[in-house]
């Protein structure tokens, strides 16, 4: 899967589990404030992500992501690495 195709996926199911308009996931959105995650939240961003992608999320790895982009890179990383 391209990088284009899977930022594609990943603003699809935002899109539909956040009930957002696609076109506020700019790039250098943060990503908390965009879709108003609290903690109950970041489970089910955990959850949907591993539903449409073949790698386990841990809870520190969202230490770093900020903006959609780090969002973006890091779900881009991790199916990589599930792929080697």
């Amino acid at each position: 899967m391209q990088n284009e195709e899977i930022i594609e996926k990943i603003n699809s199911f935002l899109a539909e589990e956040f009930e957002i308009d696609a076109d506020k996931m700019l790039p250098d959105a943060n990503l908390k404030d965009t879709l108003d995650l609290d903690s109950l939240d970041y489970i089910d961003l955990v959850v949907v992500i591993e539903s449409n992608f073949p790698f386990k999320v841990k809870p520190e790895d969202f230490i770093n992501i900020v903006t959609f982009q780090d969002f973006y890179d890091y779900v881009i990383t991790s199916s990589q690495k599930e792929l080697v």
